[in-house]
């Protein structure tokens, strides 16, 4: 008995893995191809290029004066004056700047990631139901198919003297309603299709390769809540905006101390023609020293208190998105739970169905009686089954919730 346990275990999880590698292959067309993906992506880049704007000196600032009427000196007329300065601000202050400016880069890129863990949660939404129309056409068509042969023993028995027409009239009556339901399954199949390959960034007409079967996918033994709210993009996200914060606080501190400038004045003096004296016309060079004083506190600050209630705001969102990802988290679990066990009922009920549909049907056969309670049972059996596939398809669009819920990692991640 365990022998054959473990066999039947290693079947299903190698379907499961050969569904899981074709979806597999849509999350990465659509990770390389989804444009809100890479627009998040672009802002990412763009973030990492505000760190050398931040933390560079400002620039060097270069003047050229020429008097009109020179000014007349010992050594000489002054005729031209060069001036270069630099200034410097309070040391840490770019530091710090960058700090904030990486963090921040940091903090776009979990952004990213959020963005892209959601999306494979779209694709995984929005290719279930493709293969749940696949499956509630086939099983609706194989009831047409068997409605026919219904109808076709139903008109024997009665050209035989042995049933009646309206036997044939109820089985035309369930047949007409097989096909409505069958031709709005099949008009459905477009918009399904359309929505998918929107998500890959292609043409809504592209081929869609869905799996012919689905199993249960096995929750990984990782998926803790304590391991998703570390782990979750969002949180890291905010965690690297406070940090940002904490940098700019000290940033917009040291902006409030004095800066330093460093400069050279250059002046060309020309040679006196009246007087022959040592040093005639020797140009001057003077160095300078400038410092700014940040007399006017109030925007300094501001700038701080702007920091600190920052900090403040990522703190509260950071409580409020755990809070909304544990909710969301107990929520998608007990439906997970709630649909394993209706599926072990549709397959229980299924199961009895078909085991009672055959003893009726062999009872018609015999007396051409209670054909009303076949298709009946028909019906029912129907039922069960297209219940089946939709709390299947359920689970598994939920357990792609929790795989976004908790970050799953996917095997592809290394090419992004």
């Amino acid at each position: 008995m365990k022998r054959y346990i473990t066999i039947l275990t290693l079947i299903l999880m190698i379907g499961s893995l050969s569904h899981a590698q074709s979806l597999e292959n849509y999350y990465q067309l659509a990770a390389e191809n989804n444009p809100q993906l890479q627009a998040s992506y672009n802002e990412y880049q763009a973030a990492l290029q505000r760190i050398p704007q931040v933390n560079a000196l400002p620039d060097p600032e270069f003047s050229f004066g020429y008097f009109i009427s020179p000014v007349e000196t010992r050594l000489g007329p002054q005729q031209a004056k060069f001036s270069l300065s630099q200034m410097f601000p309070w040391f840490g202050t770019l530091e710090a700047r960058g700090d904030a400016a990486s963090l921040q880069a940091e903090s776009k890129f979990q952004s990213f990631i959020n963005q892209r863990n959601r999306l494979y949660f779209q694709v995984a939404s929005a290719y279930y139901p493709l293969y749940e129309l696949q499956e509630l056409i086939e099983i609706e068509k194989e009831n047409i198919r068997i409605l026919e042969s219904y109808k076709t023993i139903a008109t024997r028995k009665f050209e035989n003297g042995s049933g009646t027409m309206v036997d044939v009239l109820r089985a035309d009556i369930r047949l007409e309603d097989a096909n409505t339901r069958l031709s709005i399954l099949q008009k459905q199949r477009k918009p399904l299709e359309t929505s998918f390959n929107k998500l890959l960034n292609r043409s809504k007409t592209e081929e869609i390769k869905i799996t012919d079967s689905l199993t249960i996918t096995p929750l990984p033994e990782a998926n803790h809540k304590d391991t998703m709210i570390t782990n979750h993009p969002q949180i890291k996200a905010l965690d690297l905006k406070m940090q940002a914060s904490e940098a700019n606080e000290l940033a917009a501190r040291k902006q409030g101390m004095p800066k330093l400038g460093l400069g050279v004045d250059y002046v060309v003096t020309g040679k006196r023609t009246d007087i022959n004296l040592p040093d005639n016309g020797r140009d001057v060079v003077m160095p300078m020293l400038s410092i700014s004083i940040p007399v006017f506190r109030g925007k300094y600050k501001a700038s701080v208190e702007e920091a600190r209630f920052m900090q403040e705001s990522f703190n509260h969102r950071k409580k409020a998105v755990e809070n909304q990802l544990i909710a969301e988290y107990e929520s998608v679990f007990f439906k997970i739970q709630k649909q394993r066990e209706l599926i072990n009922l549709y397959q229980q009920q299924t199961k009895t169905l078909k085991q009672s549909l055959k003893l009726l049907f062999t009872a018609y056969g015999n007396s051409g009686e209670n054909f009303e309670e076949v298709l009946r049972m028909q019906q029912e059996l129907l039922k069960y089954r297209k219940l089946k596939a939709q709390a299947l398809v359920d689970h598994e669009i939920s357990v792609a919730k929790v795989n976004y819920l908790t970050s799953k990692s996917y095997s592809h991640e290394s090419n992004q």
